[in-house]
């Protein structure tokens, strides 16, 4: 028995609200359970020194956590410096975003995704990816409407979710509970169409079989499915 009483297969309720800040080009609250992420895009005319006069497009990443998104409170990191685990879920987060992305299409300018954890239960780097896409996807929308970008930069959606075996058994979108308990954490980025972007896995007990990691990518690839269809709804 999951602690949420959940089925091993069930994601967290998703709800994903668009349009919540008034000066972002793009930007969404995505809730996955009681992990909250306010994900917003800003487009900027200009690309990293590195592409320019390139004729490509970048998208970047910035993660981050309030204060008190955890049970205490954190200390701000603009106040010690970026942590390891930060610097590292925000290049997943732009690696991701970037994975389902034509940067010819887009053209040399930039957007940067910022992923700010309002509340976290497990999953934030997930949920930052899923809600991201959102974000980007709304921006890049704005782009198209006011006709800067001829065909869709956008060629396939990008979702993530958690997946682990908790208790002996695999389970889909761990909240901190399992997460925090389990014996195989396992983090899975998908596109739409079921293409694999990166996975993450380790063993926190007990190694793990070839096949139970099988079993693991299933949950996973369905659970990517459900949440492209939300993301989709939200931004239709």
């Amino acid at each position: 028995m999951r602690p949420s009483g959940r089925k091993l297969n069930e994601l967290r309720p998703v709800s994903i609200e668009t349009d919540v800040t008034r000066h972002a080009e793009g930007s969404c609250l995505i809730r996955m359970g009681d992990t909250h992420v306010l994900c917003t895009a800003s487009l900027e005319e200009r690309v990293p020194p590195f592409l320019k006069n390139s004729g490509l497009g970048w998208v970047t990443a910035e993660y981050g956590m309030l204060p008190r998104a955890t049970h205490s409170r954190m200390r701000r990191e603009a106040k010690n410096g970026q942590s390891g685990r930060t610097q590292e879920i925000q290049r997943l987060i732009g690696r991701s975003l970037r994975a389902g992305l034509d940067r010819v299409a887009l053209g040399e300018r930039q957007i940067t995704i910022d992923c700010d954890v309002i509340q976290a239960d497990g999953g934030t780097r997930c949920a930052a990816i899923t809600g991201g896409w959102v974000a980007l996807r709304l921006a890049v929308n704005k782009l198209m409407k006011a006709g800067d970008v001829i065909s869709d930069p956008l060629v396939d959606p990008i979702a993530a979710v958690s997946c682990g075996i908790y208790a002996g058994q695999p389970v889909l979108d761990l909240d901190y509970p399992e997460d925090s308990d389990a014996g195989v954490d396992g983090n899975f980025v998908i596109t739409g169409s079921g293409k694999l972007v990166e996975v993450q896995m380790s063993a926190e007990g007990a190694a793990f079989t070839r096949a139970q990691m099988g079993e693991l990518l299933d949950l996973a690839e369905a659970g990517v499915a459900d949440l492209v269809a939300a993301q989709k709804a939200a931004t239709a």
